[in-house]
């Protein structure tokens, strides 16, 4: 592309492509909000703004309709024999336990989609979770779904219940077990058993969360089996329903296999036998309405603790509408937008304060408020821009100073105890010659080790693309933010799909001429568009969330709500340690 072009940033645009470094984004749709605030007006008359509103309506509306499907969990007529039963499902369970439904915060709802589908599919991992408020607690609350088979766990069960309890340890939130689970699915039992993040880790954390003096509560509320049964009787309180609930080891048939004895159910390990004989319950419970009804009296009596002592004052609303980000965010994930336009519609009115704003302008940082939380926030920005000696930029490439300013803004927001606020959409860091003789390495290695070693509370959201080493320095899940989230625009992945799939390509046609294979023009094109369908299929936003890359995929109107959760959960936990960053490469 001519340097010289102008283009509209609603055009599609390479921004990936280094190629494109010196193109001009006009932004002429928009208007100038003043010094204060970021972002402008949109005009929501223009075509441009209907055609991205309407796409990302569409995004949403394929979210919603898989979401739809999964809070079924394993069917209605699943669903209908555990009312038979008398029994609530887990969703229903829930429902009843917050104070507000639609204030739940589900998390990993996505979890298992697509995945075990030999086994007949594992909807939201057989669990419903996430975090809400009981009797005016923010708790953790997990949940089996028992119409998803009987509860079992599969391998990405554990690792859900395992994110449950990370959370609750990280900012000392109570957590509540919904216990009704037939154990372990023993078909897959060497993925689900033996390593250091399975099965075990579970009742580890129930004893690190004990000791630390985090509550748990437990309620038996259908079965619990062999390893399973720890967890409910590690908490610090469990409840068991009468006539549905029940846990024991080993379970009658087992039983008579092991020792040869003839014993049901209920007198193995039902309520009264765990009330009134053996102890190992503590409230015996007429039906599921009575045992939530009690775990809120519980919470409810639970005792004020110390708080970090993060900064709000009083909420004030976006100046502008969040509603405009679904025509604000491109159709597609290399055209260009500006940054500044999306903070605009999260952030309080007013309380924008940008930190070298004419420095490194591929990553946006500043400090604003959210629901009134102090935050600092990190962005990059996807519109092409000027650096400090009139050179274009691509949006979404980190550079050396945008890499430098950011890692100094993040040891500011340490220092001064400012919880973080990563928006990703990044394409990697900058290549070529050039950029490895400015020492783009250290300067990134630089950004990566302020952000490994913040100690603030970190909070990320996927917008766009999450690319290579980029992923890793805005705050990729390997680097424990508190939440982090996706926008269904997200995009996961080591590069970017056309660049990927091409590699791929050449490696494959390679492979082939080796074993003396010629590959035809057509068969290219055909393998090409295979890989690139796989690729985009791995790199969605469902895909990562089937994983729990991210825990949850949100509508980006909700975004302000789940940060401003996130950080009221992070204050509950007053220990805040020293920052040290370590050796930094100057």
């Amino acid at each position: 592309m001519d340097p010289s072009d102008h283009v509209d940033p609603n055009d599609h645009v390479d921004l990936s492509d280094p190629a494109n470094a010196n193109v001009h984004v006009e932004q002429h749709d928009l208007v100038d909000a003043g010094p204060h605030d970021p972002g402008s007006p949109v005009d929501a008359e223009s075509g441009a703004y209907a055609r991205r509103a309407s796409a990302y309506e569409a995004r949403l509306k394929e979210i919603n309709d898989q979401l739809s499907v999964i809070h079924r969990g394993g069917g209605e007529s699943r669903i209908q024999r555990e009312h038979d039963r008398g029994k609530m499902t887990a969703r229903e369970r829930v429902a009843a336990l917050v104070d507000a439904e639609d204030q739940f915060f589900e998390i990993g709802a996505f979890v298992g989609d697509g995945m075990y589908e030999e086994e007949g599919g594992c909807p939201a991992g057989g669990t419903v979770m996430g975090l809400g408020r009981v009797s005016g607690r923010l708790c953790m609350i997990v949940a089996n779904d028992a119409t998803v088979k009987a509860g079992a766990w599969f391998p990405i069960t554990a690792k859900k219940n395992l994110r449950a309890q990370e959370i609750a340890l990280e900012n000392h939130c109570p957590i509540i077990y919904l216990v009704d689970s037939a154990g372990v699915f023993l078909p897959m039992q060497d993925e689900i058993f033996p390593d250091k993040e399975h099965f075990g880790r579970i009742f580890r954390n129930n004893a690190i969360l004990s000791s630390r003096g985090i509550p748990q509560i437990a309620a038996i509320m259908g079965s619990c089996v062999a390893g399973g049964a720890y967890l409910p009787i590690m908490s610090d309180e469990a409840l068991i329903v009468d006539g549905t609930g029940s846990v024991f080891l080993a379970g009658p048939f087992l039983v008579k296999a092991a020792i040869g004895e003839d014993v049901d159910q209920e007198t193995l390990g039902g309520a009264a036998t765990h009330s009134s004989i053996s102890g190992v319950t503590d409230y015996r419970m007429e039906d599921d309405s009575t045992c939530l009804a009690t775990v809120r009296e519980l919470v409810g009596r639970l005792g004020a603790r110390p708080d970090a002592g993060f900064d709000r004052v009083e909420p004030r609303s976006p100046r502008y509408d969040a509603a405009e980000l679904y025509g604000i965010m491109p159709e597609g994930g290399s055209q260009p937008y500006a940054m500044e336009e999306v903070i605009g519609r999260l952030i309080d009115e007013g309380s924008w304060v940008p930190y070298k704003d004419e420095y490194g302008k591929t990553i946006v940082t500043g400090y604003a408020r959210i629901d009134g939380w102090s935050v600092g926030l990190v962005a990059n920005q996807r519109s092409v821009v000027k650096n400090a000696e009139g050179e274009m930029q691509v949006g979404g490439v980190i550079y050396s100073d945008s890499a430098d300013k950011a890692a100094r803004f993040v040891m500011n927001c340490n220092q001064k105890r400012i919880p973080l606020v990563f928006l990703q959409d990044v394409t990697g860091f900058m290549v070529g010659t050039r950029a490895e003789h400015g020492g783009i390495i250290k300067d990134g290695a630089k950004m990566v080790n302020a952000v490994a070693n913040s100690v603030v509370p970190k909070f990320t959201v996927i917008l766009g693309n999450s690319y290579g080493a980029g992923n890793y320095a805005m705050c990729g899940k390997a680097y424990d933010p508190r939440l982090i989230l996706a926008w269904p625009t997200a995009r996961i992945a080591v590069m970017g799909g056309a660049q990927a799939a091409k590699t791929l390509l050449q490696i494959e046609v390679a492979k082939r001429k080796k074993r003396g294979a010629e590959v035809s023009q057509s068969e290219q094109i055909a393998m090409l568009a295979e890989i690139e369908d796989r690729y985009k299929r791995q790199t969605s936003a469902e895909y990562a969330a089937a994983r729990l890359w991210v825990d949850e995929i949100i509508d980006p109107v909700s975004t302000r709500a789940w940060l401003s959760m996130g950080i009221e959960l992070a204050n509950g936990n007053e220990h805040v340690p020293a920052f040290n960053p370590g050796v930094l490469q100057t």
